[in-house]
């Protein structure tokens, strides 16, 4: 990388790019709306059962202007995820900025690690075990997205529901490849424990991005 591709970079004006699409949000609380998805390449954080494990190496995948990409995003959706990898281990000011300058809503799927940067209409926090959360994001957060891979993370989850804020919106999801025997569990366990509620991978039911 040159070097004043690199300072672009640092200045959040050029991001490591995936891929960016026009989709059905599947997830969560806006699960079935139409949203445009910006993935950012990068992460550390190495979930084993991660399912965009192409993501993690940010120097493959093409350093990419954000005018480029909010040209992109406006012609398509008035609401824009933003994804990864992990979005925050880069800024996230230039780009929240420019997309919020042409009236579009931004939202962002984050494990929460990193410091966080941009203007969110939406924070879905998503804690991951090998490098928890910032205090900073269980303030911000709009919903807590908790994935339910074995028994045991059913208690991991309650630890992080008693950090964020009293208007978060809790929701635990199947990891994919163990969705037939987590999904029965999780459905006895919201019964049980009302605050929470299901979240399903319903673009992979659908078959669409």
């Amino acid at each position: 990388m040159d070097q004043e591709t690199k300072r672009l970079m640092d200045e959040g004006k050029v991001l490591p790019l995936m891929e960016e699409f026009y989709t059905i949000q599947g997830e969560g609380y806006h699960s079935g709306k139409a949203a445009y998805f910006i993935r950012i390449g990068g992460c550390d954080i190495g979930c084993g059962w991660c399912d965009v494990k192409e993501s993690w190496d940010a120097d493959s995948h093409p350093p990419t202007r954000v005018n480029t990409i909010v040209k992109n995003a406006k012609k398509h959706s008035n609401t824009v995820v933003i994804t990864g990898g992990e979005p925050l281990m880069w800024s996230m000011d230039y780009l929240t900025k420019n997309l919020k300058q042409e009236g579009l809503n931004t939202y962002i799927e984050t494990s929460g690690a990193y410091s966080i940067s941009g203007v969110w209409d939406w924070f879905c926090l998503s804690p991951k075990k090998r490098k928890p959360p910032l205090d900073e994001a269980y303030k911000e957060a709009n919903e807590l997205k908790m994935i339910i891979y074995n028994k045991s993370d059913f208690k991991f989850a309650e630890k992080h529901a008693d950090k964020v804020n009293d208007n978060c919106e809790l929701f635990l999801q199947p990891e994919w490849s163990k969705k037939e025997k987590m999904t029965e569990l999780i459905v006895e366990y919201v019964m049980k424990n009302p605050k929470w509620k299901i979240s399903l991978q319903t673009h992979k039911y659908l078959n669409i991005p």
